[in-house]
């Protein structure tokens, strides 16, 4: 069954970029302590990050993540979503309108002008074929940004959120809530490693 999760770094005071993100400054000032648990060597942050790239048959991202992902300092074949740890999954954009160009045009991009709800139905189609192909259940990963993620939250799209608590406080930046639609979580699970807390819970 393909689940629907939200996956995003958070600072202890609810912020998933810091002050002043751009195309050159994806997250923001500061905004790399998020994300340092990504990179270290400890085994539970290695094994978390495997895990959740390789359930990964499609991933929703935003247009301003996308801008700044590919953005001459972005991606490339050593760093991007699950860089040495998954294959390429399908890649779907909820924009305003399609780029005119894109410079990563090895992976495989997929842009929807019509919401939230169309993107994550776009990529629960992708990630379903894709299960089909490799006989085991892919999900759809909701990698950001912060409005992309809310809005699903608030929409009621998410199954499960998976939180990254990164042990800094950013003072300002892109916050992951501002109220919306209350949701009811149940938390499945908590670990703690040298670098974050990671934080499962389903959204009922």
């Amino acid at each position: 069954m393909t689940r629907i999760i939200a996956d995003i770094s958070v600072s202890l005071d609810g912020f998933v970029t810091g002050p002043d993100p751009g195309p050159d400054n994806g997250l923001g000032t500061g905004g790399e302590a998020l994300h340092t648990w990504a990179f270290s060597d400890d085994p539970d942050d290695r094994r978390l990050l495997r895990e959740g790239t390789a359930r990964s048959g499609a991933v929703v991202l935003g247009r301003r993540l996308f801008d700044v992902v590919d953005g001459p300092g972005g991606w490339d074949d050593t760093v991007g979503y699950g860089a040495g740890e998954v294959g390429r999954p399908a890649f779907v954009v909820v924009t305003g309108s399609p780029p005119k160009s894109v410079r990563t045009a090895n992976l495989d991009w997929t842009f929807v002008t019509t919401g939230p709800a169309d993107a994550v139905a776009a990529a629960r189609e992708r990630a379903e074929a894709a299960s089909a192909v490799s006989g085991k259940d892919l999900d759809v990963v909701l990698m950001g940004g912060g409005a992309t993620i809310r809005s699903a939250f608030d929409a009621g799209l998410v199954d499960v959120l998976i939180l990254h608590l990164a042990p800094v406080v950013l003072g300002s930046g892109t916050p992951l809530f501002t109220g919306g639609t209350p949701r009811t979580l149940v938390q499945r699970s908590v670990i703690s490693t040298s670098t974050v807390t990671h934080l499962t819970y389903d959204v009922r």
